[in-house]
């Protein structure tokens, strides 16, 4: 397992070990002990895994937690997203900036996001299956969501016209009104 810093170095590229031949590929996904010697993140640890499928040009968040800030650990299983955060952490010297990432079953890429930044993603393939492991539970009245559109923060999303949305991520906050992290 590699582990690439960002231009945000607390957000992390993880590569696994793929093997592969003429029958297929076999990767570890996941494993502490690798994960923990390649990011140096050794009180990291998991308790929930999502997964979620979505059609090309759905754009889910950018979500986050105000209360029990969750790491998240994201990956795709089928087809490729662009998939961004947002740095919420007040005092950051790189408060409002964001990364943005290709991630796809081809690359077998994954992302660390740590808790204090806003989360999303936009499919561009076809359709995408998403996977992700997270530090803390999801509590619904502690979620926030940043408008992924917000000018301030100026995310080039790879898409042309307008994404599909949920109400919430419709209604999310620009950086100006948002609840942030200290």
């Amino acid at each position: 397992m590699k582990a690439t810093q960002t231009s945000i170095p607390e957000v992390l590229i993880i590569e696994p070990k793929v093997f592969g031949d003429a029958r297929g590929f076999f990767f570890e996904s996941f494993n502490q002990k690798a994960f923990n010697e390649a990011t140096g993140l050794n009180e990291t640890s998991f308790v929930q895994d999502n997964h979620s499928r979505s059609t090309k040009g759905v754009l889910r968040g950018l979500h986050y937690q105000i209360q029990h800030p969750q790491g998240k650990l994201v990956r795709v299983t089928q087809g490729e997203v662009f998939d961004v955060v947002v740095d919420l952490r007040r005092s950051s010297p790189s408060f409002g900036q964001w990364v943005g990432v290709v991630l796809s079953a081809d690359n077998k890429r994954q992302l660390w996001v740590p808790p204090g930044f806003a989360h999303g993603f936009v499919v561009t393939s076809e359709a995408a299956e998403f996977l992700y492991k997270t530090t803390d539970y999801w509590y619904p009245e502690h979620e926030r969501s940043l408008l992924w559109s917000d000018p301030d923060v100026d995310v080039e999303w790879p898409i042309e016209g307008e994404p599909q949305l949920a109400a919430k991520d419709t209604a999310g906050k620009r950086l100006q009104q948002a609840e942030v992290f200290a």
